[in-house]
């Protein structure tokens, strides 16, 4: 047996329980992975509570979790490049990684550097590959000035570098608290409240923004082309749905970008000094409650990982 994440209806944190579950047996191209980390994330909680349902509905009982990192403890007939022993940074589709142990398609993995830590590999996919996916929509050009609200949350704080990678001034809105934090990442912070769109033009280079990324939600992307000017094609949301409708900006996120080899793309340059992923607590698996407690908060910097 195995312990594993589950709930078994819509709801509040309390629906959350950590159970002994079968230990999973890879199927053929499979590996099972006995995990090390595992990220959480908002869209697990919107789930959770039903929140896209439309979208993404949950079959009950239904675990949780994408992000993983652990080392392989079976290899599957047909898998190749993988043995038993080797240290995986990778995803599942299945809502599982919140367990000791789960499986996953051999393609959804790739080897983990050794400079990369157990907590940073186990919450890179969701988060890197969102702010990856993002960051591409807007097509950012040196020169260029880009705003991102939710600067320092788990998407934002890869975004921010990333989009300075590619020669943007980065305009990061967040509480002062982080300003700090922003400026050492190379970006312009710029407190969330009132003015907005006068400070983030007072801040610009050029006293425009060319292009905005909306990473919290609560009327971005409104600000973004009614206030700001920003052409729709250069402003996503990874939140808004209704937005992307109403004023035809991108949805691009995690969707977009799930492939491994970005992850892999990720992981080198985390492991070359080159991307930070700020790690906000580190959870047993136990206390998943906990750990969603403090995520709903909306205010940590970086990522929170559970460790089964």
């Amino acid at each position: 047996m195995s312990k594993a994440v589950q709930f078994d209806e819509y709801g509040g944190i309390d629906v959350l329980q950590v159970r002994d579950v079968p230990r999973p047996v890879p199927s053929d191209g499979e590996v099972l992975v006995a995990v090390k980390a595992a990220g959480i994330n908002p869209g697990e909680a919107m789930i959770r509570r039903g929140d896209l349902h439309d979208r993404w509905p949950a079959t009950f009982p239904s675990g949780q979790g994408s992000d993983l990192a652990g080392v392989i403890a079976e290899v599957g007939a047909g898998v190749a490049g993988f043995a038993i022993g080797d240290e995986v940074i990778g995803f599942s589709e299945r809502r599982s990684s919140q367990a000791e142990y789960v499986t996953v398609p051999a393609d959804q993995v790739t080897a983990k550097p050794s400079a990369v830590s157990w907590e940073v590999a186990g919450s890179l996919f969701v988060a890197g590959t969102t702010a990856y996916a993002a960051v591409r929509s807007v097509r950012l050009q040196p020169g260029d000035t880009v705003a991102i609200a939710g600067a320092t949350g788990g998407v934002g704080t890869i975004a921010v570098q990333l989009a300075a990678r590619a020669g943007a001034t980065v305009l990061g809105i967040a509480g002062p608290a982080n300003d700090e934090w922003l400026t050492a990442h190379g970006a312009i912070p710029v407190n969330r409240g009132d003015r907005l769109a006068e400070r983030l033009r007072v801040a610009a280079p050029h006293r425009r923004v060319d292009a905005f990324l909306d990473l919290f939600g609560g009327g971005y992307v409104q600000l973004a082309v009614e206030e700001l000017g920003v052409d729709p094609e250069r402003v996503d949301t990874i939140i808004d749905f209704d937005a992307v409708e109403r004023f035809g900006v991108q949805g691009s996120g995690n969707a977009d970008a799930t492939d491994v080899a970005v992850v892999a793309e990720l992981a080198g340059l985390v492991a070359a000094g080159e991307l930070e992923i700020p790690i906000g607590g580190v959870f047993a698996l136990d206390d998943v409650r906990a750990a969603y407690t403090e995520l709903e908060k909306r205010h940590t910097r970086g990522k929170l990982v559970l460790r089964p």
